[in-house]
């Protein structure tokens, strides 16, 4: 199957030039990622990296006391298996879809060798390596600095951005994973944001009303990393 670069939505594979999206295309193949499908196993070789096109994957940190956290997610402007690319095959962070989608994925082997080989592939993976990790260090900041309030319209605003449309298609469950939180704080922070009608929740959907008002609530939470990324990887297309 040809896989041109003009229907892709995957933000970075948009990015490239077209000599450097032809170098990669041949290597990348379509595929649905229903719900909790896999895209990085923790401690085993990660044999693909995905570039996803629709949906949501959480990067989950967990330990031996069988704590875990969501650290970060990706949708259509990133790839799995950032590690790869540092020359690592495995991690202890596994990742997989907390909303359905699809996505193309491609051999790690494929894309270490084009990384060494192509400066334009390598400077622009680089570049989204730094706006990923820079993103982490926000949430690290949210996390100690702001209360549970704003962090959860921020994780609310990260989530519409990967999203098509206004509904969100997230459970209790994923939203306690995403704040480290019991899910009944939950609960209580969902109605105070319907009470202001910044959303409408309901059993695995909240709705995005009035998004202005969940950047208000953020604050300086959200938007640094998001413009960084701008800055560094390019805008979404009109429409995208």
């Amino acid at each position: 199957m040809t896989i041109t670069q003009g229907k892709i939505t995957n933000r970075l594979l948009r990015a490239l030039s077209p000599n450097e999206f032809a170098c990669l295309a041949p290597h990348l193949e379509p595929y649905v990622l229903p719900l909790r499908h896999t895209l990085v196993e923790a401690d085993t070789p990660t044999a693909y990296v995905w570039f996803l096109e629709s949906g949501l994957a959480s990067v989950i940190a967990s330990n031996g006391d069988d704590e875990e956290v969501e650290v970060s997610h990706i949708g259509r402007e990133g790839m799995s298996g950032l590690h790869v690319l540092l020359q690592t095959d495995s991690t202890p962070n596994r990742t997989f879809m907390q909303v359905e989608g699809t996505g193309l994925r491609a051999p790690s082997a494929a894309i270490c060798a084009l990384f060494d080989s192509n400066k334009g592939i390598r400077d622009l993976l680089l570049r989204y390596v730094f706006t990923a990790s820079l993103q982490l260090a926000h949430s690290t900041l949210a996390n100690g600095r702001y209360t549970m309030h704003e962090r959860l319209a921020r994780w609310l605003l990260m989530c519409h951005d990967r999203i098509d449309g206004d509904h969100l298609p997230l459970t209790h469950e994923f939203l306690s994973l995403m704040l480290g939180v019991r899910r009944s704080g939950v609960t209580n922070e969902l109605h105070i944001l319907e009470g202001i009608h910044a959303i409408r929740a309901t059993r695995g959907d909240i709705h995005v009303i009035d998004r202005a008002r969940l950047e208000e609530i953020a604050g300086g939470s959200y938007g640094r990393p998001e413009e960084v990324y701008d800055r560094l990887i390019g805008k979404p297309a009109a429409g995208s």
